[in-house]
């Protein structure tokens, strides 16, 4: 039985988390505008972190426990999805109860739904500055805010 303990303890110790928090930050043209545009799908507040909105916008829940952040890049060229010229190279799913009212949703807000669409589960467009994301049917209801 102790070694058995002991054993357990080593895993548990081998997998300590390293870091927490992670912020993801989107390249972009205009960094105040596609953070609103996300802000409106997520309903996260704009935040200026450091002054300089022009070039570093943040976006945050109210509790702060997640972060996106958008920084302006000179001469930023848009991925090319589903094509590999200039490819994705992350992209953001979000979950939606409903794929309509999603849709209608995103496209009112400036997103472009795009020709290609892969699953029946989900559905790909692309943000005002290019990057795709998907909105994903919510699988557990529980897990989405009213």
């Amino acid at each position: 039985m102790r070694s058995r303990n002991r054993a357990r303890r080593r895993r548990t110790v081998a997998r300590m988390t390293i870091a927490r928090y992670p912020s993801f930050v989107i390249d972009c043209p205009d960094p105040q505008a596609l953070a609103r545009f996300y802000g409106e799908i997520l309903g996260w507040e704009v935040q200026d972190p450091t002054g300089e909105q022009d070039e570093w916008v943040d976006l945050q829940p109210a509790d702060g426990s997640n972060c996106i952040s958008f920084q302006r890049v000179a001469d930023y060229r848009a991925p090319d999805w589903p094509g590999q010229d200039r490819p994705q190279q992350m992209h953001l799913d979000v979950q939606v109860q409903d794929l309509d009212a999603g849709e209608r949703a995103v496209l009112e807000l400036g997103a472009t739904k795009t020709d290609e669409q892969p699953g029946e589960s989900f559905r790909v467009f692309l943000d005002p500055a290019g990057h795709p994301f998907c909105l994903c049917r919510a699988e557990d209801s529980e897990r989405m805010p009213e």
